[in-house]
């Protein structure tokens, strides 16, 4: 059985044969787990020794191995052992008594062989350490015929072509003359090299990966509104808080002039970096039309559906939210595209919600929606969310839900936007004890102070 493993150190592996030299025909294990058989592998090899301080000190300080355990049982016996490099296996150091056949197999071959990629080179590092070698490290090429056996078949046997088994080889002793080979074959430096380049590949995949992941999160924060329009009857707030694998979330706050306030919620669809870049095309498309919000914000949403669908694949799309309030006449207008529903707490503790009005964004080339609207009035709060907060997920309770969210709100009505975000988010956050798989976006907007209705809504 072969340990291999990516340390540019040594392996264990225990021969099957006395004499590793005289072999004459081998054939070279297959490295790996197999799936469809059982594991099974060598966990420790019991080498007999005369003094078990001098050996543990021989195998750590001149062969680099690691202390495995060193405990005495309940017998009063001492048990030590210690581990290769690569951890795969142990040698339990055991003194034998003077007078056992224990003690008769001190100073002969083990039949263990260490495995290295460069035998040359730990012969080198381990004889400047004091190791004594039996002899200098030897190529040695040997030719053999593999017979190969088809399953359920009575045509015998099928020679195959005749391979070449190759490596370098050499033995070495411990202090108590136990001696072990020590080799390199070709196959094994081809499978470690194998290895190498794959855990390259892996490691370079990753720190792409990681980078995209970076510059997604960079490109997500840099959309989110730098600037917070002055309202004087409404008060609000908004987060985003980033999954570890960069979601779509996108929330805004609009300055649309002659006293209108834009609010926007938006989950496009996806992950990384290609959510985000959709998330500032959006973003792009909603800034620069935004100036015909005011009278006609049915035609900015078809531009925006336009746009969106003509710069993104096929398949991909957003659930958006684009609410206008007027900050004089306290009245909403919105457009729920396919997203979830806002929550509308009134000052009374009435719970509504503002449904859908049509379909998702960027998916289909015809498209239209329809604005709804709704009258606003000191003490109600508006609530706008995105799924990472009511999918959030307790595998003992289930998702975070809409109820759930409800009732935080209730708890936290009294709470002032820049408050109660957080405190939402927090709840949320508590419930979930789990890796966070999505962002977590919410807007709370809150009307302040005394209003009465006017006797002309100049607004309209």
């Amino acid at each position: 059985m072969v340990f291999v493993d990516l340390s540019p150190n040594v392996h264990l592996i225990i021969a099957p044969m006395r004499d590793f030299s005289s072999r004459k025909e081998v054939e070279t294990s297959n490295f790996g787990l197999d799936p469809q058989r059982p594991f099974l592998t060598i966990h420790a090899v019991d080498i007999f020794v005369r003094n078990q301080d001098q050996s543990l000190r021989f195998y750590v300080d001149q062969l680099g191995f690691a202390l495995a355990f060193d405990a005495r049982l309940q017998s009063g016996t001492r048990w030590v052992a210690v581990s290769p490099p690569d951890g795969t296996a142990v040698l339990t150091l055991i003194a034998a008594a003077p007078d056992s056949k224990e003690y008769k197999r001190i100073g002969r071959p083990t039949g263990i062989v260490f495995v290295t990629e460069d035998v040359i080179a730990k012969y080198e590092e381990w004889r400047e350490r004091g190791v004594r070698f039996v002899f200098t490290p030897r190529l040695r090429r040997v030719k053999f015929e593999r017979h190969l056996t088809a399953p359920r078949s009575s045509a015998g046997t099928v020679v195959a072509d005749e391979p070449v088994w190759g490596g370098v080889f050499t033995r070495f002793m411990d202090i108590d003359g136990n001696s072990f080979a020590l080799v390199g074959f070709d196959e094994v430096n081809q499978k470690i090299e194998a290895q190498r380049r794959l855990a390259a590949a892996k490691l370079e995949s990753e720190r792409r990966a990681a980078q995209e992941l970076e510059i997604a999160k960079q490109v997500q924060a840099r959309l989110f509104p730098q600037r917070l329009p002055h309202m004087e009857s409404l008060e609000y707030a908004g987060a985003c808080i980033q999954a570890r694998q960069v979601g779509g979330d996108y929330h805004d706050f609009l300055d649309l002039g002659r006293g209108r306030f834009g609010l926007v919620i938006a989950d496009i669809s996806g992950k990384g970096i290609a959510a985000a870049l959709m998330m500032a095309n959006l973003q792009a498309n909603l800034r620069s039309l935004c100036a015909i919000a005011l009278d006609e914000p049915e035609r900015l949403l078809r531009s925006v559906n336009q746009l969106f669908y003509e710069n993104t694949n096929e398949s991909a799309y957003a659930t958006l939210i684009f609410a206008e309030y007027n900050d004089k006449t306290r009245r909403l207008r919105y457009a729920n595209c396919g997203h979830l529903a806002v929550l509308l707490l009134r000052h009374d503790g009435a719970i509504e919600r503002l449904d859908s009005t049509c379909t998702v964004v960027g998916l289909f080339k015809e498209w239209d929606c329809s604005m709804r609207e709704c009258q606003l009035f000191s003490g109600d709060t508006l609530v706008l969310y995105t799924d990472g907060i009511t999918e959030s997920f307790n595998n003992a309770e289930g998702e975070f839900g809409e109820q759930r969210l409800i009732q935080a709100l209730q708890r936290y009505r009294e709470l002032p936007p820049q408050a109660l975000v957080p405190s939402i988010v927090n709840e949320v956050q508590e419930f979930s004890h789990q890796e966070q798989q999505d962002d977590i976006t919410l807007i709370v907007a809150k009307c302040k102070g005394d209003w009465h209705q006017p006797a002309l809504d100049l607004g309209r």
